[in-house]
């Protein structure tokens, strides 16, 4: 067995390394902090090829003189705290003092500083943990770092490192998160000696966020303003109906400092319930400031996640001032919503001449009517209860023996299956050998559209339409820069997209089955999944189920009940696909009552019916 030994200070870097050096972002990020907490009022970051092989980071902060220069490469050297108490107080960015020897160790690192009192500054280069030299150099005010050829001493981690549209995206999101964090900072950030965003000293979040994400995403933003004993909740939040189909808008601070909060997020999802679509997420920018000793940010390696001492009074908090914030908003339109539910009781009937079926009576409010004419502190209490674990629903058991039963197609078909009426103006009643089924006509809609448009998905044969209109369309550096190089991919989808201007695109094409008015958020709803990783190279079969899923949805959206005529045209196409016992989203297409259940439910069994018939 080998023998206990010590690391040498090189090595235990590289492992210290490890951790909290991830990606070239991780590195902008370490840096950032350090110029925020030396009260910078100008920052400016500089990369190349994704970061792998050139960063700079310069701020105009306080500056070290030459013994804290050559002081701060050492591990653990940090003027942040000095014992352990001082982490119940934290007010800083930083604190481990591992940032600079841990970057110094796997990369060719030269550190120029100044402060005040000097005269000149330091300049000190490190190449893979070793000191090259220590001299003086002449510059202004502050510190500028540059970092070379990053894992140059673990070239085994260089070949973890992503592509360098990807690596750029990552340090993009950094860099405007900490700008988002501190707006009366002036922010530059340059990518191969183009400048992705120059953002000066904003007074206000709000233009710190147009600066960053665009005006046409400022301009449907509502504030939040809220405060309760310790806690305090600031921020804009999307007015209801505005989303995105992924959580890249969903930005949380707590002190200041960006963090990923399961507890944040998750009030945040459940306070917009029914006020966006299920499975879209809310546009959010917000900052929860508390004491420093109720939160620990020492939880995680690179201080990416934090832990509360009072979980559930920090979400509670959150819920209701987000609640209040929406409140607000909607007492400002001009028609409540008991009063929209009275106009369309007193409303005549609107008569359709497509179809002669007979229809449900709709003179009664209906349910999604009543539910929002609820005031909306019950809705929030709903909500609470939502979130927890709900065991005794009635028809749960009968849906969960749904999913256990396996799935396959009736033995009888649409051939005798004969048309009853209608349930609740959507389900379609048929009379069948079998007993009745109940046919929802929204979902085998959607199944055949799915269907059909998965198979141009297939064969890149999207049939596309060209707007008389083009419409004009606003994205973040990241998303632009990775729809400008998927402009010719994206063709391939039906969507004919051009540039116009600095992170504004044109949308000149849509697929033939899109509506004009849907065709900013598909493109977003597109541009996410890129994102993300679900289209590469056109060929993912979770990025061609999702746009199905997206563009069915979209193409039964608003339509009218078939005509009996229709209805068999309708049975014909869903009993032809190969899954026609759900919808795109796995619920059901229709569902059967046999002629056994019926008559069990009416308590008449064989026996009774052999009594009947004497």
């Amino acid at each position: 067995m080998s023998c206990i030994r010590v690391l040498p200070d090189q090595v235990a870097n590289q492992i210290a390394a490890g951790e909290v050096i991830e990606r070239p972002a991780s590195v902008i990020k370490e840096l950032l902090e350090n110029s925020l907490d030396a009260k910078a009022t100008r920052v400016e970051i500089e990369y190349k090829q994704g970061g792998r092989n050139y960063m700079r980071i310069e701020d105009n902060g306080c500056g070290m003189s030459k013994d804290e220069t050559l002081l701060a490469l050492e591990r653990h050297a940090t003027s942040k705290i000095r014992k352990a108490d001082d982490l119940n107080s934290l007010f800083t960015m930083g604190f481990r003092g591992e940032a600079l020897p841990s970057i110094a160790s796997v990369s060719r690192f030269q550190l120029q500083s100044r402060d005040e009192s000097s005269d000149s500054g330091t300049e000190v280069l490190v190449n893979g943990g070793k000191l090259i030299h220590a001299k003086d150099c002449g510059m202004p005010q502050g510190t500028r770092i540059q970092v070379d050829q990053l894992f140059n001493s673990v070239p085994a981690r260089r070949k973890f490192l992503k592509t360098d549209a990807t690596e750029s995206a990552h340090i993009v999101h950094c860099s405007r998160l900490y700008a988002l964090a501190h707006p009366e900072v002036a922010f530059s950030l340059i990518d191969d000696g183009r400048q992705i965003f120059k953002s000066p000293p904003c007074s206000r979040l709000e233009d710190r966020v147009a600066e960053i994400f665009g005006k046409q995403v400022s301009k449907s933003l509502l504030s939040v303003d809220a405060e309760k004993g310790d806690l305090k909740l600031t921020g804009l939040i999307g007015r209801p109906g505005t989303s995105r189909s992924s959580r890249h808008e969903m930005l949380i601070f707590v002190n200041n400092r960006p963090v990923e909060s399961r507890t944040l997020g998750y009030a945040l999802v459940e306070s917009f319930y029914g006020h966006i679509p299920k499975g879209r997420y809310p546009i959010a920018f917000l900052f929860l400031e508390l004491p420093p000793h109720l939160v620990d940010v020492n939880v995680h390696p690179a201080k990416r996640e934090i832990r509360f001492r009072n979980e559930a009074q920090v979400r509670g908090f959150a819920i209701r001032s987000i609640l209040e914030a929406l409140r607000e908003h909607l007492d400002t339109l001009t028609i409540s919503p008991k009063v929209l539910v009275e106009k369309r009781q007193s409303a005549p009937p609107v008569e359709t001449k497509r179809t002669e079926l007979p229809r449900p009576d709709l003179s009664k409010p209906s349910k999604l009517e009543v539910e929002v004419a609820d005031d909306l502190s019950l809705k929030a209490e709903a909500v609470e209860q939502q979130s927890e674990p709900q065991t005794d629903l009635p028809g749960q058991e009968a849906r969960g023996a749904e999913k256990e039963a396996p799935q396959s197609p009736p033995a009888i078909l649409d051939s005798s299956w004969e048309f009853v009426g209608w349930a609740q103006n959507e389900f379609a009643i048929f009379n069948t050998e079998a007993g009745i089924s109940l046919l929802n006509t929204k979902a085998a809609e959607q199944r055949i559209w799915y269907e059909r448009l998965v198979k141009q998905y297939e064969n890149e044969s999207i049939e596309s339409q060209r707007l008389l209109l083009p419409i004009p369309v606003e994205f973040d550096p990241v998303s632009a820069s990775l729809l400008s190089e998927n402009i010719q991919f994206l063709e391939t989808f039906g969507i004919a997209v051009a540039p116009f201007g600095r992170n504004f695109f044109r949308i000149e094409g849509v697929p033939s089955w899109l509506s004009e008015g849907d065709a900013e958020d598909y493109l977003r709803e597109v541009v996410s999944m890129l994102r993300e990783g679900a289209l590469n190279d056109g060929r993912s079969a979770k990025g061609l189920e999702s746009m199905a899923q997206h563009a069915a949805s979209r193409a039964t959206r608003n339509t009218a009940l078939p005509d009996p005529d229709q209805l068999k045209l309708m049975l014909d196409q869903l009993f032809s696909c190969r899954n026609p016992l759900s919808d795109p989203q796995g619920r059901p297409s229709f569902i059967e009552i046999s002629k056994g259940e019926i008559e069990r439910r009416f308590q008449r069994h064989s026996s009774t019916r052999k009594n009947e018939l004497f």
